[in-house]
C-alpha cells in the first residue's frame, strides 16, 4: 500500500545499496519475467507506488546527497534522499530545491521525479521537471542510460518515435497552464523547438520506464525574509477567482483553503469563509499586494514562527481533509485535478454541484495560483453500490476537468486512480503514442505494469475490500499512508514515532504498524490473526507514547491499537512476566504499602533483580516512598471528612473553590513529594484540597498499556464507585494518568455516563491554576528551566497552560520535545534498553548536557524523571515542586 486507496501484494522487496545492485535486480527480474516497481517514501496518492512484482525500496541505502555545487546551483542526489535532507544541506548556501510538496519531511527525490511533484512554490519555481537537468536511469534488464538534453544516452528508437509524431505532440497536448502532469504529460519537451529535454520528459513517468539511480537537480535562491499575506474572501469560489489576478505581483505561492477545512483555526485568520495564503519575497511586495487585493479582510504575517504555524494548517490538510465533521472518513482518488487558473472559480462551483448530485462530500483546497485542487471525498469503497458510484463519479469528474481544459492530475500522478480515464484527456492518437513511448524504454513491459499505459481499472485492488466489517478494522483503515510518522526531524513539534526515529524501519513507524494490522485482519499474508508474531514484533517497540494521536494528521492512535492487540494476543495464555510485574504495579505497590514493607522491599531490590525487568537497568524499579501520599495527607492538622471517598482540611484553608487532588500510583507510592508540593501550591492559590482516601482509585494506565483491558475496566468501575460524582476539578499530577482518565476511561466504559463526567473534570496542575485561580501570582523563580514535556501531555492534554505558568513564574527556556524513551513500562521491559536510551539521546540528554549548571530541571512525568535520573544523573522535579520551593 501507499497513500492511496489501493493494495497490491508484491513478490518481495529489495533494498539496493547502489546502482550496480539496481542493475542486478533488474537483470534477474527480467530473466524471470517478474515486474519491478521503484519506490521512495510511499506517499503517492494514486496507487503508483504499489506493485505486484519486486519492489525496490530506494530509501534504505540509496539515500545520500552526493555533492553540491553552490556556484552552479546544482546538487547530485541519490533517489532515496528525503527532500528536507537536501534542503537542510544547501540552506547554508542560501539555496533550496524549489518544488516542495507538503510531504517534504519524508518524500524522496526519486519519488518526486517519478510523479513530477510540485508543491506550494511551483508558482515561482516550477515543477520537479523544471528543476532536473540530468538523470542516470537503469531499465528493465539492467541497461544503464545517462540522459539530459539531446538524444545522447537514450534508448534505440526514441528519436525516430518522436520525429515521426511531431504533429500530435504539437497540437494534442492541453496548453495554457503549468500543471499538466497526467500521463506522459512532459512528452512535448522532446520537440526540437523545446530543446529535446529528455530528462524533463522522463519526469512524471511513475516508475514505468526505468529506475532513477542518480539525478542532477537545480537549486534556487532562498528568499531572505519572505512574508505571508493572508486574504479573506466570502467563499471558496471568490478566493479561486481572485487567485489568478494576484500572479502579476510575483508571489512565491498562492494557496487556497475554505472554512470547512480550516475549522477552529479560522480564529487565527482574517474574516472570511475562505482564504488565500500568498507568500511574497519581502514585506514591501506583500504590502503592495495587500493594497491591490480585493478581499473581505487581510493580514500580514512577518513573524517566522507564526508563518510556520499557519503553514502547518495547510501542510496537514492531506490528513485533516480525511475527517468529515461528523467523524466519517474521506478518501483520495480525485486528489489533485488542475485547470487553468482563470477557470478555477467556475470549475469549483461545478465540482461542488457534482459532489452534491452524487450525495458526496469533500473539502477542496490547494494551489489556487496554478489551478490545482486537492480534495478528499467520502466515497464508500466497501459496498458494491458505493464502488459503482465511485466509478460513475470519477468518469463524470474527468469529463468536467477536460471541459475546463484541465489535467486529471496536477502533481500527484495518475497511478491506478486516473490512468484508465486518460483517453478522455488526450484522445486515442496520443494514448497510442504514450504506449509506444513506454515500449521504447521498456519493451518487455516489466516496469510498474498497470500504471499509465494499459492501466488497471480504477475500481480494482481497493485496499478496503480485504478488511472485515468490524469497528477495529475501521480504525485501522484510518491510516491513509501520508507517512508523517516517517519524519526524522528532531524538534519539539512532533513526538511520533520514537522507535522509527531510532531504527529507521518501516514496521516501527505508525504507518508500518497500521499496515501490518491491516494485513493481520485481511488474513491473506499474515495468516495467524491475533496470534501474529510479525505484528507482535512490530508493536513490541511501540512506546505507547500516543504521539501519533496528535501528530498524525488523521489521528491514528497506535497506543490504543497496541492495547487492543495485546488484549487478544495473550487471551487465554500466560503473559510475559513484565505484564504481571509492571502491568500490575498499582496492586503490588498497594500491597507493599498496606504491609508497611517499603523499606524491606527497597533493601531487597538493591540486592535481587525484580523478575521481568530489564537487567541492563539493573533489574530495579525506583525506590518506594516510606510513606504514601495519602497517609501523609491523613496526618495533616485539620484533616476532616469531605465528599464521598475524600478527606480534606477545613475548607477555610482555601478561600477559593474545592479541588480533588488525585493520588495517582506514581505520586502515591513513588514520589509523594510532588503531591505534598501540589497541596502547598494549591492552598497558596486559595483553593481547598480534597484527596480520595476512602477507597482505591486508579486510572488503569498500566493495565491498558499491557493490554489487560478486562482488568482495566474492572479497576475503572471500582474507581468510579469509590470516587462518586466529582464536585469540582480533579487535579491529576501525573500526565500519563491524566491522559488515561481523559481519553481511555470514556473509551473503555462508553456506556457508563460517570466515565464521561470524570473525564471532563480532569485537569492538569497548570490547567487548574489557570482556570480556578486566575488571579494568583506564582513566586518569581527567575531561572532557566530544561527537562522533558511528557508525551501524553503533548498528545492528549496539551501544554499551553504549563508554558504560561512557567512564564509567569519567571522560568525561561524550553522543555525537550520528542520522547524521553522510558515511557512507563517500555524502558524497563527486557530487550528495550537500547531503543530507550537512543530515544533519550535524540533530544532530552543533549539538552541536559547543554544546560547551564544552575538550570532547574522539570519533568512532570514520573517516567521522564526516572529516565533523567538513570541516564542523565540529575534530579528532575514536577512543576509543583519548583513552585513550592519558590513559596
Amino acid at each position: 500500500m501507499d497513500a492511496s486507496n489501493y493494495r497490491r501484494v508484491p513478490v518481495g522487496v529489495v533494498a539496493p545499496r547502489d546502482a550496480d545492485d539496481v542493475a542486478a535486480a533488474l537483470t534477474v527480474c527480467a530473466e524471470a519475467g517478474v515486474p519491478v516497481l521503484p519506490r521512495g517514501g510511499g506517499t503517492s496518492i494514486a496507487g503508483q507506488a504499489t506493485g505486484v512484482g519486486v519492489v525496490l525500496d530506494l530509501t534504505r541505502h540509496m539515500n545520500t546527497l552526493v555533492s553540491v555545487d553552490p556556484e552552479a546551483r546544482t546538487a547530485v542526489v541519490h533517489p532515496g534522499l528525503v527532500l528536507d535532507r537536501l534542503r537542510d544541506a544547501v540552506r547554508p548556501y542560501g539555496l533550496t530545491f524549489g518544488p516542495d510538496p507538503s510531504t517534504h519531511s519524508r518524500c524522496t527525490l526519486g519519488g518526486m521525479i517519478g510523479n513530477n511533484a510540485c508543491g506550494a512554490h511551483s508558482v515561482a519555481w516550477g515543477t520537479t521537471a523544471d528543476n532536473v537537468t540530468e538523470l542516470a536511469v537503469t531499465t528493465y534488464g539492467g541497461t544503464s542510460h545517462r540522459i539530459g538534453t539531446g538524444w545522447a544516452g537514450t534508448p534505440d528508437g526514441l528519436r525516430e518515435l518522436i520525429t515521426g509524431h511531431l504533429g500530435p505532440l504539437r497540437t494534442g497536448m492541453p496548453t495554457g497552464f503549468s500543471r499538466r502532469i497526467s500521463g506522459y504529460g512532459g512528452l512535448d519537451a522532446l520537440l526540437p523547438e523545446h530543446g529535446v529535454q529528455v530528462a524533463r520528459a522522463f519526469c512524471g513517468s511513475e516508475g514505468t520506464l526505468g529506475v532513477v539511480t542518480e539525478a542532477v537537480v537545480r537549486l534556487v535562491e532562498t528568499p531572505r525574509a519572505p512574508v505571508l499575506a493572508v486574504l479573506g474572501y466570502t467563499d471558496e469560489s471568490a478566493a479561486a477567482e481572485a487567485a489568478a489576478g494576484l500572479l502579476p505581483h510575483g508571489p512565491l505561492t498562492v494557496e487556497g483553503m475554505a472554512q470547512d477545512l480550516v475549522g477552529d483555526a479560522a480564529a487565527r485568520l482574517p474574516r472570511g469563509g475562505a482564504w488565500l495564503f500568498v507568500e511574497m519575497p519581502d514585506e514591501g511586495a506583500a504590502r503592495a499586494l495587500l493594497r491591490a487585493a480585493d478581499a473581505v479582510d487581510r493580514a500580514l504575517v512577518t513573524d517566522p514562527a507564526e508563518q510556520r504555524a499557519l503553514w502547518r494548517i495547510r501542510e496537514d490538510a492531506a490528513g485533516t481533509a480525511t475527517r468529515m465533521p461528523d467523524g466519517g472518513m474521506a478518501w483520495p482518488g480525485w486528489e489533485d485535478c488542475a485547470v487553468p487558473p482563470a477557470r478555477l472559480g467556475a470549475y469549483l462551483r461545478e465540482f461542488r454541484a457534482l459532489l452534491a448530485a452524487h450525495g458526496l462530500r469533500g473539502s477542496p483546497y490547494g494551489h489556487f495560483g496554478e489551478g490545482c485542487v486537492h480534495v478528499r471525498i467520502d466515497f464508500d469503497l466497501v459496498s458494491a453500490p458505493g464502488i459503482a458510484r465511485f466509478r460513475t463519479f470519477s468518469e463524470e469528474l474527468a469529463d468536467l476537468v477536460v471541459a475546463h481544459g484541465g489535467s486529471l492530475s496536477g502533481e500527484h500522478g495518475d497511478g491506478q486512480a486516473r490512468a484508465e480515464l486518460l483517453p478522455k484527456m488526450y484522445g486515442p492518437d496520443l494514448i497510442r503514442l504514450f504506449g509506444a513511448y513506454k515500449d521504447v524504454w521498456d519493451p518487455a513491459g516489466g516496469m510498474n505494469p498497470g500504471t499509465l499505459v494499459r492501466p488497471a481499472r480504477l475500481d480494482e485492488n481497493l485496499r478496503f475490500a480485504v478488511l472485515p466489517a468490524t469497528p477495529f478494522a475501521g480504525e485501522i483503515a484510518r491510516c491513509v499512508g501520508v507517512a508523517k510518522c516517517r519524519t526524522t526531524d528532531p524538534g519539539g513539534a512532533s513526538v511520533m514515532c520514537p522507535s522509527y526515529r531510532v531504527t529507521g524501519e518501516e514496521r516501527h513507524s505508525t504507518r508500518g504498524r497500521a499496515r501490518l494490522l491491516h494485513e493481520m485482519l485481511a488474513g491473506e499474508i499474515v495468516t495467524d490473526g491475533w496470534r501474529s508474531t510479525e505484528v507482535a514484533e512490530a508493536l513490541d517497540l511501540c512506546l505507547a507514547c500516543k504521539g501519533c494521536r496528535s501528530d498524525c494528521p488523521v489521528g491514528v492512535d497506535m497506543a490504543t491499537y497496541k492495547a487492543e492487540f495485546l488484549h487478544h494476543h495473550w487471551a487465554g495464555r500466560i503473559r510475559p512476566l513484565s505484564h504481571y510485574t509492571l502491568g500490575g504495579l498499582p496492586d503490588w505497590l498497594r500491597l507493599i504499602a498496606r504491609l508497611r514493607a517499603a523499606g524491606a522491599v527497597n533493601a531487597l531490590a538493591r540486592r535481587v533483580p525484580v523478575p521481568g525487568l530489564d537487567r541492563e537497568r539493573g533489574g530495579r524499579l525506583p525506590e518506594l516512598a516510606r510513606e504514601p501520599f495519602t497517609r501523609w495527607w491523613a496526618r495533616q492538622p485539620g484533616a476532616a471528612k469531605g465528599a464521598k471517598g475524600a478527606s480534606g482540611p477545613d475548607r477555610a484553608s482555601g478561600s477559593g473553590g474545592a479541588v480533588t487532588l488525585w493520588p495517582d500510583t506514581f505520586t502515591q507510592y513513588l514520589n509523594p513529594a510532588a503531591g505534598r508540593a501540589a497541596t502547598q501550591v494549591l492552598h497558596a492559590a486559595g483553593l481547598s484540597v480534597e484527596v480520595p482516601t476512602a477507597g482505591r482509585v486508579c486510572c488503569g494506565l498500566t493495565y491498558v498499556s499491557t493490554g489487560r483491558l478486562d482488568r482495566a475496566r474492572t479497576v475503572l468501575r471500582r474507581t468510579l464507585d469509590t470516587l462518586g460524582e466529582p464536585a469540582g476539578p480533579v487535579v491529576v499530577l501525573e500526565p500519563s494518568c491524566a491522559a488515561a482518565l481523559r481519553a481511555d476511561l470514556p473509551a473503555l466504559l462508553p456506556d457508563d455516563p460517570r466515565a464521561a463526567r470524570l473525564a471532563g473534570a480532569v485537569r492538569t496542575f497548570a490547567e487548574t491554576l489557570e482556570e480556578y485561580a486566575p488571579a494568583w501570582r506564582p513566586p518569581h523563580l527567575d531561572r532557566k528551566v530544561v527537562g522533558q514535556t511528557h508525551c501524553h501531555q503533548h498528545a492528549v492534554l496539551g501544554d499551553g497552560p504549563d508554558r504560561r505558568l512557567r512564564e509567569r513564574a519567571g522560568l525561561t527556556g524550553e522543555l525537550s520535545g520528542g520522547c524521553c524513551g522510558l515511557a512507563g513500562n517500555f524502558g524497563f521491559e527486557p530487550g528495550h534498553h537500547e531503543v530507550s536510551v537512543a530515544c533519550a539521546e535524540e533530544q532530552l540528554l543533549p539538552a541536559l548536557r547543554a544546560a547551564p549548571p544552575d538550570a532547574l530541571i522539570q519533568a512532570d512525568g514520573f517516567s521522564c524523571r526516572t529516565q533523567i535520573a538513570q541516564l542523565g544523573g540529575a534530579r528532575a522535579r514536577h512543576l509543583a515542586e519548583l513552585l513550592a520551593e519558590g513559596l
